[in-house]
């Protein structure tokens, strides 16, 4: 089994909070990995050392300043009533709604969506903004939400 029930996760209520809610249609699209598979697409995708976006260390592959762009401001766009992402990162990551991403808070927690479904409600996933990284299958880009309220984009190797 790879994903854990939706009503089982811990920070269902940033997904159901009366503040923000998310449709139902959406909802059903945001899978919550068990722990062990979210360990192993981090160590897959991110790191086989660090086991958040905090603590990377010489090997890992995004250690590497230089494969970072600048630095990007979400933090406004996310504090305001508009409910679009930046249009800054809709310019550099030019996915297809349907591509499937993983939207990774650390080692162990791990969800699985579609990138129509975050652009939506984006807002929810960065309510806990600890630095998570959001990874598309089959896609080279990686995007790093900072909790100082930026982001960064790289390609990852």
């Amino acid at each position: 089994m790879n994903y854990i029930e939706f009503d089982s996760y811990v920070r269902k209520w940033i997904f159901t909070h009366a503040s923000m809610p998310v449709s139902e249609a959406d909802l059903v699209q945001i899978k919550p990995f068990t722990q062990a598979r979210s360990a192993q697409l981090w160590c897959e995708h991110v790191s086989n050392q660090s086991s958040d976006a905090d603590h990377f260390e010489k090997g890992d592959w995004a250690f590497d300043k230089k494969i970072w762009s600048d630095s990007i401001d979400w933090q406004k766009a996310w504090d305001s009533d508009e409910p679009e992402l930046p249009a800054e990162l809709l310019a550099d990551v030019k996915w297809e709604d349907n591509t499937t991403i993983f939207f990774c808070y650390e080692k162990y927690n791990i969800i699985e969506t579609k990138w129509g479904v975050f652009k939506r409600n984006w807002k929810n996933f960065l309510f806990f903004d600890d630095g998570p990284l959001l990874l598309g299958r089959k896609q080279k880009q990686t995007i790093w939400f900072q909790s100082n309220g930026t982001f960064q984009v790289a390609t990852r190797p």
